[in-house]
């Protein structure tokens, strides 16, 4: 694996620690919030580690040949079990605290295990990429590789079948991110899978070293970055979902800004656009700056073109909520281009009557969305507005 691919999977990996460090200082008891860190820690540290350009640095700082294997070797196992624990907390039940605590104490076991068999073999050649093959045949140190790789095997099998199993049981985000966890528990599982034959063909006499490093590293960085996007599928997903129906919504609410755009402008109803904000922020915003003019327009409201309009709208569509959308969207348009229209006189003694039609009867913000799809398309609202000008003086004049 090159220094480059390898620090770059570690960046991503830690970017999504990032991402989740906050929840983590905030909830710092929850078991399933350190999991996930941990598991998205642990997976960026082997890429770390096992990166050539680190392990030389580790193995020359520290004066011992091939130290980085046992640490990059402790951290894969660390790995493994932490995404078996993961999936157990996640699903949750009776026994799943007892089951991480289990899978702790046994990777725990493996890697001071891993520690003990490099402390008593002998690893005097250096070996960034190709350590497993090299000293396969090698005492001790052959009990640790095929420690590491079996340990590492069986907890990403295990994740693998846990997540895919309970991934048939559940819908919709939380399946996609077991769907994408179990898949990349399995290449992961290719990893030593790979190892294990390139090693097993070294002991026949076969070099199958480049089996051993440059496949069993990709498949490792494939499977990794599947796990990690496993995991945050579940939690960014629907917070994603969230922004889009937002963003749709904001979108959708143009065309009545855009016919209110004058009363706001006239009358400095519309707050400060927020900027580098959320689909979210902007959408309550737009909807403030709505209702901050439709809260103005109770003068100019015309009862009987809303009655007019509902009944024609009625009668052409046969949908009473739309028709209802239909209606206010004339009413609205009429109101905002005829005080438009009016001399400032005029304006001042029409604001002048008293009048709450509007906020009493103000739409809610599903039928926002719906009266400025009517704005957008209703040839009814189109000929009201067309009219609202022509009649605004006479309407707005005193008897």
């Amino acid at each position: 694996m090159s220094g480059l691919i390898g620090y770059a999977s570690c960046a991503v990996l830690w970017l999504g620690l990032v991402v989740k460090a906050p929840d983590l200082l905030r909830h710092r008891r929850d078991p399933y919030l350190r999991a996930i860190c941990a598991v998205l820690g642990l997976a960026g540290l082997c890429f770390f580690l096992g990166s050539p350009p680190t392990i030389g640095a580790v193995n020359r700082l520290s004066g011992i040949p091939n130290l980085a294997a046992p640490l990059t070797y402790a951290a894969i196992t660390a790995y493994s079990a932490a995404s078996q624990i993961l999936v157990a907390l996640w699903r949750g039940g009776p026994g799943a605290h007892r089951t991480a605590r289990l899978w702790v104490v046994a990777y725990c076991g493996v890697v001071l295990g891993i520690a003990t068999l490099f402390a008593l073999g002998e690893a005097p050649v250096e070996r960034r990429t190709d350590l497993d093959t090299y000293y396969a045949d090698t005492p001790y140190l052959r009990e640790m590789i095929v420690l590491y790789l079996t340990g590492h095997l069986t907890a990403i099998t295990v994740t693998a079948v846990s997540a895919l199993r309970w991934a048939r049981e559940v819908r919709g985000w939380l399946r996609a991110g077991l769907v994408t966890l179990g898949v990349g528990a399995v290449c992961a599982a290719g990893f030593s899978v790979t190892k294990l034959v390139a090693v097993a063909a070294r002991w026949s006499g076969r070099d199958w070293s480049l089996l051993g490093s440059e496949i069993a590293m990709s498949v490792a960085g494939l499977g990794a970055l599947l796990t990690a996007a496993g995991v945050l599928i579940p939690l960014a997903g629907p917070r994603l979902a969230e922004w889009r129906r937002a963003w749709r919504t904001y979108v959708r609410l143009a065309p009545l800004e855009r016919e209110l755009d004058d009363v706001l402008a006239r009358r400095a109803l519309r707050l400060p656009r927020p900027r580098w904000s959320s689909p979210a922020t902007r959408l309550v915003w737009r909807r403030t700056s709505i209702h901050n003019a439709l809260s103005h327009l109770d003068a100019y409201a015309d009862r009987e073109l809303y009655d007019e309009t509902l009944a024609a709208a009625l009668r052409t569509t046969g949908d009473a909520e739309r028709a209802t959308a239909t209606a206010w969207a004339a009413v609205i348009a009429a109101a905002a281009r005829g005080t438009a229209a009016l001399p400032a006189p005029a304006r001042r003694a029409a604001q002048a009557r008293e009048s709450e039609w509007f906020q009493e009867r103000a739409p809610g913000p599903d039928a926002l969305v719906r009266i400025a799809d009517a704005l957008a398309t209703s040839p009814l609202v189109r000929g009201a507005a067309a009219g609202a000008r022509a009649l605004a003086t006479e309407r707005s004049s005193p008897v």
